[in-house]
């Protein structure tokens, strides 16, 4: 791999690329570091040092560090994740949205403009909210009069301003870096919480003396990263076989080949939008007085409660179901098949070969989406059990793997299309 590394260096357009991308991480990792005026930084970090295994600490996480100084890049870019969500699934139910899907390179780019629109209203939703949660935690420095009116809209303009400038971003790596930027940006940030990370298996292990919990915990990392890694390349082979035809004096056809369904073809995308889905009651009921009996109700949805796991193991499989659907479409696959005589072996064209290929596919979503919400609500157990910090790491360990196995592809792509040996070789 690291071989490879050094031959993509040697390619100019490559090395390009390379330099490129870690510029835009470079931007963004300043751009957290830069924290928003009025607020008073040593509550601030009181604050979010108290929730550290709680919601709060997994959107630290995805942030890198981000969220708990409060920054200009607090939000990152769940809005734009949410928003590219939200479109996709109106697509299926507005049939202009599915007539612009349908439209080549000029209805992405129309729906790519609609999706940049609904993250800014969102990231207007979520900034004030965010706002309303540090205004209630005590950490503003204004909070009334006019000085708390125009900190309000400072602050909520430069959250949703980073929310911007991060899409801004991603989208430049994609067109001029290597990977796929918004995944390039989350995968930066969770790296950069792995000093922090460090020094508190350090802690755990040599100062609180948690030898068999850290010992544990280690281990069960590698077992994830291992299952990630088989379940991300795992997909069923349907087999297709062609039949020959006449066209002229050459003959085509004959051939045989595969579809494949991939076990976790919807990635991590069902985690996050389900995350943000059961993360509502919680979020509410940090604005609520404590001691009230709608806060009450809220606590029932905390990180570390039965319910929350039970909700959000439940909405991952749903999310996941719903995410295939509108990405895989069986009725077309099977007129394509039959336009361009191919088949089955042992199914009849036309439905017959849609209700197989739905057969198949229906029971390969179920088994990544059982093994996405094990990986989910597995680390919420776990931390029951040693009672150890672990603020959702088989989500994050999740995103590291798939973004670094994605970029890994593409840059192996890279260096085949010039002729190099690639990360098998």
């Amino acid at each position: 791999m690291f071989q490879t590394i050094r031959n993509a260096w040697k390619i100019p357009d490559l090395r390009r690329k390379l330099l490129f991308t870690l510029f835009i991480i470079m931007v963004f990792r300043i751009g957290s570091a830069i924290t928003v005026p009025f607020l008073n930084a040593s509550e601030l970090s009181k604050l979010m040092s108290g929730n550290a295994n709680s919601l709060m600490g997994y959107i630290d996480i995805l942030t890198g560090g981000a969220f708990s100084k409060a920054t200009i890049f607090s939000m990152s870019v769940t809005p734009y994740i949410n928003a590219s969500i939200i479109i996709q699934l109106l697509g299926v139910a507005i049939p202009a949205l599915e007539k612009l899907s349908k439209e080549g390179d000029t209805g992405r780019k129309k729906i790519a403009q609609i999706t940049r629109y609904t993250t800014i209203g969102l990231g207007l939703m979520q900034g004030f909210f965010y706002y309303l949660y540090l205004r209630n935690s005590g950490v503003l420095l204004y909070s009334t009069g006019l000085e708390g009116i125009w900190a309000a809209i400072t602050i909520v303009i430069e959250f949703v301003a980073g929310t911007a400038l991060m899409m801004w971003l991603g989208e430049q790596i994609n067109d001029k870096g290597i990977g796929n930027g918004i995944s390039v940006l989350l995968f930066a940030g969770i790296v950069s919480r792995g000093p922090v990370v460090g020094n508190a298996i350090a802690k755990y292990f040599l100062e609180l003396h948690y030898y068999w919990q850290v010992s544990l915990i280690i281990l069960l990392a590698l077992g994830i990263i291992a299952a990630i890694v088989f379940m991300n390349d795992a997909e069923r082979r349907i087999p297709v076989q062609y039949a020959k035809r006449v066209v002229g004096r050459k003959m085509y056809g004959g051939q045989s080949s595969f579809i494949p369904i991939k076990v976790t073809m919807s990635g991590v995308m069902p985690i996050i939008f389900a995350s943000s889905i059961v993360s509502i009651p919680s979020l509410m009921g940090g604005f609520m007085p404590a001691g009230s009996t709608v806060y009450k109700v809220f606590t029932w949805f905390g990180y570390n409660s039965a319910l929350y796991a039970i909700v959000y193991f439940i909405l991952i499989i749903l999310f996941n179901f719903f995410y295939v659907t509108i990405q895989y479409n069986p009725n077309e696959i099977s007129n394509n098949l039959k336009k361009n005589n191919g088949g089955i072996p042992g199914i009849r064209p036309g439905k017959p070969t849609s209700d197989f290929i739905k057969r198949c596919l229906s029971r390969i979503t179920l088994i990544g989406a059982l093994f996405l919400g094990l990986i989910a609500v597995f680390p919420i157990l776990l931390a029951q059990i040693t009672g150890m910090n672990i603020s959702l790491g088989g989500t994050t360990v999740l995103i590291l793997v798939g973004v670094a196995l994605e970029t890994s592809r593409q840059l192996e792509s890279q260096m085949m299309m010039r002729h190099y040996k690639g990360f098998l070789e």
